[in-house]
């Protein structure tokens, strides 16, 4: 099977579909499973997800609800993301807790996950068609999100290259809003097959774990078919399942067209077709989109390109510009404004992301500043206004640059007019987050409308609506005062340290 040869080339890391059922449900309670958004290290769901964990063991969730909780709003809790610093928006979600583990509990029992493990060794049949997107788990201390990204490096990027010796053209597309169009009953289809997942007997049936994981989605996103939430490695694993159906169509389609030339890498609903004539190319694509409306996805013509340099498409165009033009200049300012044209031109690039990380490890080591900081912060700010993907590494080099200034009310007025600045754009929530782990030590009683914030600033504030819920006990476990570690807000630094906000570092030092 493909996803166990991919699992073990590399020892660090193995994929979820070699682990027991056991083994699994551990995986994906993870606090990290959970919620996959950069949060502050004092953001925690350790305590919430085992206590909830517990009150749930043995028991059903319809047993401890006096009502459907489709039939109540804002069941799940949305942190919209501002995508281009602009007006476009895509919504994160904190999954209902009770929901979320009562999902896990029900996909990680031994025959419904021995089902899952068999339908993705069905999905992988094809070694024409390789995924590369199932989520991995560690083996070593480097977090489960770093290995994911490294095994994109080594898997997606590196073998990409490789391929250019068998193949002269690369075409790369992707579907638009995937995880918003995913329709929650092809998920049944999936797992059962689209034919008995139909039939009228089977379509309510819970025996149907596919049925399971559709009813647990509308009761999370009031009744809804279209779409599922973002923001963990559970639903990047049920969006697998979906897209592990589209290939073997898409299989099916090509052997029926007589295409046998080719090599799919698909990491999510991103393609990368590989073939030796632009006709071939041109027919898969095709293929690609007819079995994608057939699921009520679509591609985006926008990012559907192709070339005839398959080494240089391998790579993201924003990293190689970014290799050629890498440099740490004397002059804090010069490399700064380096990194800010970078942005321009690559606006929430992954290379952006990169660049800030080498610079906060510079200024890192800085301890006396010769410049004027106040010009530094203003591009600083101006990068993370314009491109979200940098929030939390922007606020690292913001929360340095503002320790070179030695008054403290000008400290504050300064954490105040970025507050402002903020402000003037809508949906900011998680930039919120990251300003409010900047001026907390500085001062506390700032006010931020997130009611994350609300939460770290010791109020009692509602995440969830729990009013679905009869258990007293469930009631007490999804008690969001749990996210909040006091101790360890109360032990932060000023100075926002390396390690809260790098994910990994082997792999910016291998593959930048």
């Amino acid at each position: 099977m493909n996803a166990r040869i991919d699992s073990i080339k590399c020892s660090n890391r193995q994929s979820i579909l070699d682990l027991t059922h056991n083994e699994a449900c551990t995986f994906l309670l993870k606090p990290e499973s959970y919620c996959s958004m950069d949060l502050p290290p004092y953001i925690v769901f350790d305590k919430l997800i085992n206590g909830i964990h517990e009150v749930l063991h043995g028991k059903k969730l319809a047993d401890l609800r006096q009502s459907n909780p489709r039939d109540h709003d804002d069941v799940n809790y949305t942190i919209l993301h501002s995508k281009d610093g602009k007006y476009s928006w895509r919504p994160f979600q904190l999954i209902h807790p009770a929901l979320y583990v009562s999902l896990v509990h029900a996909i990680t029992e031994v025959s419904n996950w021995q089902l899952i493990r068999d339908r993705f060794r069905q999905f992988a049949l094809n070694p024409k068609i390789r995924c590369l997107s199932l989520p991995v788990v560690s083996t070593t201390d480097e977090k489960d999100q770093a290995e994911q990204i490294s095994h994109w490096w080594q898997e997606v990027e590196q073998h990409s290259i490789e391929l250019s010796l068998d193949y002269n053209y690369l075409i790369e597309t992707d579907i638009t809003d995937c995880y918003g169009a995913i329709y929650t009953h092809s998920i049944a289809w999936a797992l059962h097959t689209k034919g008995e997942a139909k039939k009228k007997e089977n379509r309510t049936d819970q025996n149907f774990i596919g049925n399971v994981i559709d009813g647990h989605i509308q009761d999370m996103r009031h009744g809804q078919t279209n779409g599922i939430p973002q923001g963990s490695t559970l639903m990047d694993f049920i969006a697998e399942m979906v897209l592990g159906f589209a290939d073997i169509e898409l299989s099916e389609r090509l052997k029926d067209e007589g295409i046998a030339d080719y090599q799919i890498l698909r990491y999510r609903d991103d393609y990368r077709v590989f073939v030796n004539s632009p006709q071939v190319g041109e027919a898969i694509v095709k293929s690609i989109t007819e079995t994608t409306t057939g699921l009520g996805l679509k591609l985006s013509p926008t990012k559907t390109k192709a070339s005839n340099d398959v080494v240089r498409a391998s790579i993201k165009i924003d990293k190689l510009e970014w290799v050629a033009r890498k440099q740490s200049d004397r002059s804090l300012q010069k490399h700064m404004l380096i990194i800010h044209d970078h942005a321009v031109s690559f606006p929430n690039a992954g290379s952006l992301v990169i660049a800030l990380n080498d610079y906060h490890k510079r200024i890192s080591r800085v301890k006396s500043l010769s410049e004027n900081s106040k010009p530094l912060i203003a591009i600083v700010v101006d990068i993370a206004y314009r491109n979200p993907r940098t929030y939390a590494i922007c606020a690292a080099i913001l929360s340095k640059l503002l320790s070179f200034i030695e008054d403290s009310d000008e400290r504050l007025s300064i954490a105040e007019r970025i507050r402002k600045k903020f402000s003037q754009i809508p949906n900011t929530g998680h930039m919120q987050i990251w300003l409010q782990r900047v001026t907390f030590p500085l001062d506390r009683h700032i006010d931020y409308v997130e009611p994350v914030c609300k939460l770290v600033a010791a109020s009692t504030e509602r995440l969830w609506n729990n009013d679905w819920i009869s258990s007293q006990a469930l009631k007490t476990a999804v008690d969001a005062t749990k996210i909040i570690d006091t101790k360890i807000r109360e032990e932060m630094e000023p100075i926002i340290q390396i390690k809260e906000v790098e994910l990994f570092l082997p792999f910016v030092d291998e593959g930048y």
